[in-house]
């Protein structure tokens, strides 16, 4: 593992769209069917190659314990199915935090040229380190807007139609060796979900920032919130948080 971020950019010309793969995430997270792509869509068109960027020898966490603490999504404009995308992506600002360290993987979508979508994901590559714990916080949760039952095959089906295989999303036994008693959803589809119930309010063109929080066991039930200033919230029955966004 190298001590700073790999000094490469990687890129892919010419991704298309799968219809029936697009109709399948849409069916996963809840959007409505149609050749429109949501937001979240080209993250997982462009994770192949990400996913080459953080399995290179000199990315500086391994993959298998990576935490994905934060996502960042720009939509410069609506995206369509007949659209053919070039994908780059890279690393940058490797920075402390107080369980270890973390660093954004950025991944930028273009059309003839035209940036038309950005992603930077933010992972906590965890270490030991004196005074570290979690400090998400146990503040009031909103009132919930409506509840969701998130079902076990959701770990699976998310899966398939992402190619994130972890199996601490798909497997007890997988999850367990990583501290959960039962698996977890990925922290995207509670992203993409969320952003499912907010369709019809989001614009052309927008911004939607999302911190998770703790993870959402498989199965268990789930409050959704929607806050008056273009916020959103993800709380368990309990109260406590597991997603909180931002749309601008």
């Amino acid at each position: 593992r190298g001590p700073g971020v790999p000094g490469v950019e990687l890129a892919v010309g010419g991704v298309s769209v799968d219809r029936a793969h697009l109709a399948a995430y849409d069916r996963v997270c809840g959007f409505r069917l149609t050749d429109r792509l949501p937001g979240t869509f080209p993250h997982v068109m462009g994770f192949p190659l990400t996913l080459r960027l953080m399995t290179a020898p000199d990315f500086p966490f391994p993959l298998i314990g990576l935490v994905h603490v934060g996502n960042r999504i720009t939509v410069h404009r609506p995206i369509t199915a007949d659209e053919t995308l070039d994908f780059t992506t890279y690393a940058e600002n490797l920075r402390p935090h107080d369980r270890g360290r973390q660093v954004d993987v950025v991944l930028v979508g273009s059309v003839a040229g035209e940036k038309v979508w950005e992603g930077v994901s933010t992972y906590l590559g965890r270490e030991r380190k004196p005074g570290g714990g979690d400090r998400s916080g146990r503040n009031e949760p909103p009132a919930g807007t409506s509840r969701w039952r998130v079902e076990p095959r959701v770990g699976t089906e998310y899966a398939r139609v992402s190619g994130d295989h972890n199996p601490i999303h798909t497997s007890r036994l997988g999850a367990r060796l990583f501290g959960f008693h039962r698996p977890i959803a990925h922290g995207m589809w509670s992203k993409a979900r969320c952003l499912a119930a907010l369709e019809n309010r989001l614009p052309d063109a927008y911004t939607v920032e999302v911190a998770f929080k703790l993870p959402v066991p498989l199965p268990s039930t789930v409050s959704f919130a929607l806050l008056p200033d273009g916020g959103f919230a993800l709380h368990d029955s309990r109260g406590r948080p597991h997603l909180a966004g931002l749309v601008r």
